[in-house]
């Protein structure tokens, strides 16, 4: 594990989040972030390490069990990591990590600890607090942070009081990672344009007799040569598969006259892409195909026109079933209401799940989707995904030409002051672009053999 070092933007921008939450919590409450611990896979042989999203956001620092410490106002320093100290025959097997000399030059800690030193050095750093901030959900931490404040009671002389409360860093951190920077922004758009790439590369690739595990074997590639890593599982599920949402398996063969459902991202620098697109196999989507296509296309950019700043969270969604529902009526997948207004619920047996999700360092990134039970409002510097999809069960009921069709599309948008950004433009996603795509590609093929 080779010590990351940090560009001056980079410390800049760290060095802002953390003033900027400190801000949020006050002067009267210390923070506790923790880094992640290292996951064993298989006996001693560990899975690879993806730093705690939190904690990865405020040091940049890429390394498991450490602990960030933000103290207001004290006079030593409000910056202090615990890590684990440098170790030449450690990093003989597994890479330098920065030390202490290291979290301080590299990472901006005013003071660093080791690890070791924990329970003997972060109960004083709590004395002179009300109240203590960290993340409610890591178990172990808030059961070691109740331990080190029975150890500050037992102590406490001269009037001095540990802190009295607790409070969830969620409420106020990933409030702070929801509007995403100037460099966050460059950093997306990275991500977006190597997973499009990626996307293409596999779309190329699409011929009758493959199997799916090759077009994600063509998805990974990519993601690997720009120094990334896949944002989550990639999903490529041909023909039925499409219809299971979060298809997994990626081993069936590709057959003439299906399409395939690709679902994948890049994460780079941590940040994540997350794209879908359907094709066909033989480059030309049937006509039930395209019919089904087309609607879900249509529901999309209708979602996309009702992003825009003071705009509901929810109005993308609701525009997206107003289009699907009728859509649907007229394919004769669902019935009209007796009033002839759509049927109101019918549409969730092929439409079951939310048009969008935050897109940020986690692919499902963090921050409320409702304040005080309301939908909350887009601001600039969001990023959301907008996914739509529209999934045919072979059930006998369904007509024939319909059955086992499955298509979602997605992109990555940007709420901007004036509207949308899409981050994800260079994947094609007309029913005519696809097809150019797929000749085109197809040609060269022929030309190359």
């Amino acid at each position: 594990m080779a010590v990351n070092t940090l560009s001056a933007l980079d410390q800049s921008e760290y060095g802002k989040r953390r003033r900027r939450l400190l801000k949020m919590v006050g002067r009267k409450s210390a923070v506790l972030v923790p880094a992640t611990t290292e996951i064993i896979r298989n006996n001693d042989n560990p899975y690879p390490f993806r730093q705690s999203s939190d904690f990865l956001y405020l040091t940049g620092l890429n390394e498991p069990d450490a602990l960030l410490v933000l103290c207001p106002k004290r006079a030593d320093g409000e910056v202090i990591l615990f890590v684990h100290p440098y170790d030449p025959e450690r990093a003989r097997w597994d890479g330098p990590r920065a030390g202490l000399e290291g979290a301080k030059r590299v990472y901006g800690a005013d003071q660093a600890f080791a690890l070791d030193e924990l329970d003997d050095v972060l109960p004083e750093l709590l004395l002179g607090y009300e109240r203590i901030t960290l993340p409610f959900s890591d178990h172990e931490l808030m059961l070691n942070t109740l331990g080190w404040l029975d150890t500050l009671r037992k102590k406490s002389r001269g009037g001095v009081v540990p802190p009295q409360n607790l409070k969830d860093l969620a409420e106020p951190l990933h409030e702070l990672r929801l509007i995403k920077s100037p460099v966050e922004i460059a950093k997306m758009r990275r991500a977006a344009s190597i997973s499009a790439q990626a996307h293409r590369t596999a779309a190329a690739a699409i011929a009758e007799g493959m199997y799916e595990y090759e077009l994600a074997a063509d998805l990974q590639r990519i993601f690997h040569q720009h120094h990334g890593e896949a944002s989550f599982a990639p999903i490529v599920a041909c023909g039925a598969n499409a219809c299971v949402l979060h298809y997994r398996a990626n081993e069936a063969r590709l057959e003439s006259g299906q399409l395939v459902l690709i679902d994948a991202g890049a994460e780079i620098e941590h940040y994540a892409g997350d794209i879908t697109r359907v094709w066909p196999v033989d480059g030309k989507f049937t006509k039930p195909q395209r019919a089904v296509y087309e609607l879900v296309l249509k529901a999309q950019m209708a979602a996309i026109d009702e992003i825009r700043p003071g705009a509901s969270f929810d109005a993308p969604h609701e525009a997206a079933v107003r289009v699907i529902q009728q859509g649907l009526i007229e394919l004769g997948l669902i019935p009209q209401a007796v009033d002839g207004a759509p049927n109101s619920e019918g549409y969730k047996r092929f439409f079951m799940h939310r048009t969008g999700h935050w897109l940020g360092l986690d692919v499902h990134d963090v921050g409320k989707y409702k304040i005080d039970g309301q939908w909350r409002e887009f601001e600039p510097g969001m990023v959301v995904t907008v996914e739509p999809g529209i999934y045919i069960d072979a059930a006998e009921d369904i007509p024939t030409a319909y059955r086992g069709i499955g298509v979602r599309i997605e992109d990555d948008v940007l709420v901007t002051p004036k509207g949308v950004d899409i981050l994800t433009h260079e994947v094609p996603k007309t029913v005519e672009d696809i097809e150019a795509f797929m000749n085109d590609c197809k040609v060269r093929h022929r030309l190359d053999a």
